[in-house]
């Protein structure tokens, strides 16, 4: 595939190979991009954001509402992409696209709803007689730098409120899974994005983070990545709007009167996804002493029962990481628990990208396993003597991002709710669950700033206020 920018697609004669992490074939090439090649990306979107700032909200709803149609249409060809791009399984794959999808249809929608509001200024001493009100525009350029874990729906959370709020953008997609971001593109230009309001450069983060994220043309950046990515992009942006999505390491506390089964359920369901690369992944468990033993009892059967394989196979219930390395490092990390006094309950091994769903119990928070983000399919369970104890090691985190509690105690899931230091509060589920809709993100290091494509258009605006005078 070519990349997109200054209005035109573009190749390069240095390629990036786009692998499959399953059999490491190659799935498609693309382009190499160079600062300078950033450099006259945002020289087209300076031009573009003037092109998008003079079209009505209602004609943005109509270019993002037609390229939502067209995702939900291409449903199974754009979940094929994700799943062989990024190790998904084709059933997430799939499912990926259809929010995708919805996210672009709510970005659509919220063009139409940019507003401001009128200001009580008759209750200000001096100003009688004078109207005021305030006015949304847009922030002009925006660079949005998104992982590889969800390809093409978090480019949409990116991409769609930004052209909703009248903005350009300039899309950075990690270089492992840029084939969902660049087909994006070109569904969005068929429905009418003007070409230079959207560009995709695709190459080394370092490179071309770093000349987009520094230079002054750019008004906002949202990210979504590392920690310490996130700090390099803060100490170069200078004056910029910036929104930071970033880690984390999920805590879900079980207490006595849960129900277990659900408990398990929602563990398998949210520690396992996408072999555990989620950011809002339940990486850390912490149960009570009564419900323990017991937890892992019915959870050890649970994971070992979770089938592994090809992706593409409709029966595999979880398919690869995204590199070995990565895996590799998960193996590293368990092990270092076990030779720790932690104990290893099912899994612990690798075949390549394949790194078997494991459940590791007595597992310390001042573990690596645990105080660290994991991003790899494996659960750590802990015990607690009590909610105060288990309410201590849930914030015993440099990470704030997502968080959930099992409980029938109303009293109990409100204190939950008010003493974890968590953007996300989950009661009687896991912590990764997201309504696209939803404002989203994190507190503490996971980050700052709300996705969402309501609370993004926010981001992605300026207030102005504007006072008439009129004559008394």
């Amino acid at each position: 595939m070519r990349i997109f920018f200054a209005g035109q697609w573009q190749d390069r004669d240095q390629k990036i190979e786009v692998r499959n992490p399953y059999d490491a074939t190659i799935v498609d090439t693309v382009p190499q991009a160079t600062a300078s090649d950033a450099d006259a990306a945002i020289a087209g979107a300076v031009q573009g954001a003037a092109v998008m700032r003079k079209l009505s909200g209602y004609e943005r709803f109509q270019i993002l509402r037609k390229a939502a149609d067209a995702m939900f249409a291409r449903q199974k060809e754009l979940g094929r992409i994700i799943s062989l791009e990024e190790g998904k399984t084709i059933g997430e794959g799939t499912f990926e696209a259809s929010r995708a999808a919805e996210t672009m249809e709510l970005s659509a929608e919220e063009a139409k709803r940019l507003g401001g509001e009128l200001l009580p200024l008759d209750g200000a001493p001096g100003a009688a007689g004078k109207l005021g009100f305030t006015l949304r525009v847009p922030c002009g350029v925006v660079v949005a730098i998104t992982p590889f874990n969800f390809p093409l729906n978090l480019v949409c959370h990116k991409v769609g409120p930004a052209l909703a709020a009248g903005n350009a953008v300039i899309v950075k997609p990690a270089s492992d899974t840029p084939l969902s971001a660049l087909k994006l593109v070109e569904i969005l230009l068929e429905a009418g994005v003007p070409p230079l309001a959207i560009s995709c450069l695709t190459g080394s983060g370092g490179e071309l983070g770093k000349a987009l994220c520094r230079d002054e043309r750019v008004r906002k950046i949202s990210f979504t990545g590392s920690v310490e990515v996130g700090k390099q992009i803060c100490e170069v942006a200078g004056l910029k709007r910036v929104t930071m999505e970033l880690g984390s390491n999920s805590p879900l506390i079980v207490l006595p009167d849960a129900d277990l089964n659900k408990a398990a359920d929602a563990v398998i369901a949210t520690g396992f996804a996408n072999a555990g690369q989620v950011c809002i992944s339940a990486q850390r468990v912490v149960a009570l002493d009564k419900v323990y033993g017991d937890l892992i009892d019915v959870l050890k059967p649970r994971v070992e029962g979770i089938t592994v394989g090809n992706p593409l196979h409709e029966g595999t219930k979880m398919g690869p990481m995204i590199r070995e390395r990565d895996a590799v490092r998960v193996g590293q990390w368990v092990d270092e628990a076990v030779e720790q006094g932690a104990k290893l309950v099912c899994g612990g091994s690798r075949t390549g990208t394949m790194y078997k769903p494991t459940l590791v119990a007595d597992v310390k928070p001042t573990m690596k396993i645990s105080r660290d983000e994991l991003f790899g399919p494996a659960v750590g369970v802990s015990k607690a003597a009590s909610l105060d104890e288990a309410i201590q090691f849930a914030n015993q985190s440099r990470y704030g991002l997502s968080a959930g509690l099992f409980t029938q105690d109303i009293d109990s899931a409100m204190r939950f709710a008010r003493e974890v230091d968590s953007g996300n509060l989950h009661i009687n589920w896991g912590p990764m669950w997201r309504a696209d809709l939803m404002p989203y993100g994190g507190l503490k290091e996971s980050g700052f700033g709300k996705e969402g494509p309501k609370y993004a258009v926010q981001e992605m605006t300026e207030m102005k206020t504007v006072v008439i005078h009129s004559k008394p």
